[in-house]
């Protein structure tokens, strides 16, 4: 990733352009005053962001995806797996 300063940028947008085109730079951030402004993209990039409803319809939550909430959470703080219960 390359960064420009404003006067930078005008002075040779063409090439900076180019190096996008032409796949040299994926991106290229344009500062004003040394501070991040812009960002110079292809133009098929991937959208940035959160993308709601990506996979709608692609697979079925089932009824119980929440029956082992208390064991995840014990295991993400540290509490490690519960024995299972003896018969």
């Amino acid at each position: 990733m390359q960064t420009v300063n404003m006067l930078q940028a005008k002075s040779s947008l063409s090439r900076l352009v180019e190096d996008i085109e032409q796949g040299r730079e994926r991106e290229i951030i344009i500062a004003r005053n040394g501070h991040p402004a812009a960002r110079l993209v292809p133009m098929n990039s991937a959208p940035t962001g959160q993308r709601l409803g990506i996979a709608r319809g692609l697979f079925e939550v089932p009824d119980s995806i929440d029956t082992h909430n208390d064991e995840v959470a014990r295991l993400f703080m540290g509490g490690g797996v519960r024995p299972e219960p003896s018969p």
